[in-house]
C-alpha cells in the first residue's frame, strides 16, 4: 500500500487543496515514481474548471510529470529503479486493441489519461510501465516536464505528416507550445516563420528558431504568404481567419491544429482542393515518439523555457498562468 500526498480541486474552479488517496498493491506492470517535478498546463486549468464537461472531482491536475522510479511490478522489464523518467498525457492503455498493436498507443480505445484520473500534482504517482519513458543523461530533468505534453504534441505531427528539411514551416502562437514547435521546425533544418500577436517578442522568438515574424493581428500581412508553407501548425485555441491561413499553403500544403478550438473551424472547400492542401489534427505520441522527441531535443539541446514555482504554492503557479504572462511554461517543483 501506498499513500499519496497530493494537491486537488474537489469541484470545478476550486483552489487545489491538499488531498490524500492510497493506491493500492503495486500492479504486475506498474512503475510507482517519486515525482521532482510536474509542469503546469493550460489543459490543468481547463480540467480543473470541467471546461470540457468531462472532470471528475477530487481531481489532481498534473501531466508533466519528472520523477525516479521508486518500485516496479513484478513483470516489469523496461525500466529499473532509480531510473529518472517522465510521464505525459497517457498513464495506461490496453495492450491489445488494434491502435496499441500498431504501436499507437495513444489512441487505445480504453485509454486512461493522467490528467482525468490521479495526476502530478502530487509527491508520487503510479503508472504503467510503457508510459514511464526514461530520459537521456545528459536532459535537465528539472526542466524537461512540459516535453511530455507541450513538447510532444507539436513533435508528433512533424513525424506523422512527413515534415521534410526542406519544407518551409510556419507556426501560429507562440506559448507554451509555439515556442517548442519553432525550436523543432528550426533543428529539423526547415525555414520557420512565427505567427505571433506579440510583436515585442520578436528577438526572442527569432532567438527560438524563427526566420521570419509575422503578426498575425495583422490579415493584410498573410497577402505577400500566398503559396509558401509546406505545413503549418497552429497552436492556439481560438477561431482565426482560417481561409486565409489556407492561401498561404503551398500546393499539397497542410494546416495542421494541436489547439483544441472549441467553435467550428470554416474552412472552405475550394481552399484544399485548388492545390490538393488538407487540414488535418494530432493527438500525442506513443512511448517510442516520445523517446525518440527526447532523443532529438537532447542532440539538438532543445529545452523549454520554464518558470518554476514550489509544489506547495500550486494555486500561486495556477494564477500566473491564468495571467497569461508566463515565458514560456510553468513547472512545480517538489
Amino acid at each position: 500500500m501506498t499513500t499519496i500526498n497530493a494537491y486537488a480541486a474537489t469541484e470545478a474552479g476550486a483552489d487545489l487543496t491538499p488531498f490524500t488517496y492510497d493506491v493500492g498493491e503495486l500492479g504486475p506492470h506498474e512503475v510507482e515514481i517519486d515525482i521532482t517535478a510536474c509542469g503546469l498546463c493550460h489543459s490543468d486549468l481547463s480540467m480543473i474548471n470541467n471546461d470540457w464537461r468531462g472532470s471528475q472531482y477530487p481531481l489532481v491536475p498534473g501531466h508533466e510529470i519528472v520523477g525516479k522510479v521508486a518500485s516496479v511490478g513484478a513483470h516489469v522489464k523496461n525500466i529499473e529503479v532509480g531510473q529518472t523518467v517522465g510521464v505525459g498525457w497517457n498513464s495506461e492503455s490496453c495492450m491489445h486493441c488494434s491502435p496499441c498493436l500498431s504501436g499507437a498507443q495513444q489512441r487505445c480505445q480504453t485509454l486512461t489519461t493522467t490528467i482525468a484520473g490521479r495526476g502530478g500534482f502530487a509527491d508520487k504517482i503510479r503508472v504503467q510501465d510503457i508510459w514511464a519513458v526514461p530520459l537521456p543523461d545528459e536532459m535537465d530533468a528539472a526542466s524537461a516536464g512540459p516535453l511530455f505534453c507541450g513538447g510532444i504534441t507539436v513533435f508528433a505531427p512533424m513525424m506523422d505528416y512527413g515534415l521534410k528539411p526542406t519544407d518551409r514551416v510556419g507556426v501560429i502562437g507562440i506559448g507554451g507550445l509555439g515556442h517548442l514547435a519553432l525550436q523543432f521546425a528550426r533543428a529539423w533544418g526547415c525555414e520557420v516563420t512565427a505567427f505571433t500577436t506579440s510583436m515585442d517578442k520578436e528577438d526572442e522568438l527569432r532567438e527560438l528558431g524563427a526566420h521570419h515574424v509575422v503578426n498575425s493581428r495583422d490579415t493584410d500581412a498573410l497577402k505577400p504568404l500566398r503559396g509558401k508553407f509546406d505545413m503549418i501548425i497552429s497552436t492556439v485555441n481560438a477561431s482565426l481567419p482560417w481561409a486565409k491561413y489556407m492561401s498561404t499553403l503551398a500546393p499539397n500544403g497542410q494546416l495542421i491544429t494541436v489547439g483544441a478550438v472549441a467553435e467550428p473551424m470554416a474552412i472552405p472547400a475550394f481552399s484544399m482542393i485548388a492545390g490538393g492542401k488538407s487540414v488535418g489534427g494530432s493527438d500525442t505520441g506513443a512511448p517510442a515518439m516520445v523517446a525518440r522527441m527526447l532523443e532529438f531535443c537532447s542532440r539538438h539541446n532543445i529545452k523549454p523555457l520554464v518558470e518554476y514555482f514550489d509544489m506547495t504554492d500550486v494555486n500561486g503557479a495556477v494564477e500566473r498562468l491564468k495571467s497569461g504572462k508566463a515565458r514560456y511554461r510553468i513547472i512545480l517543483k517538489n
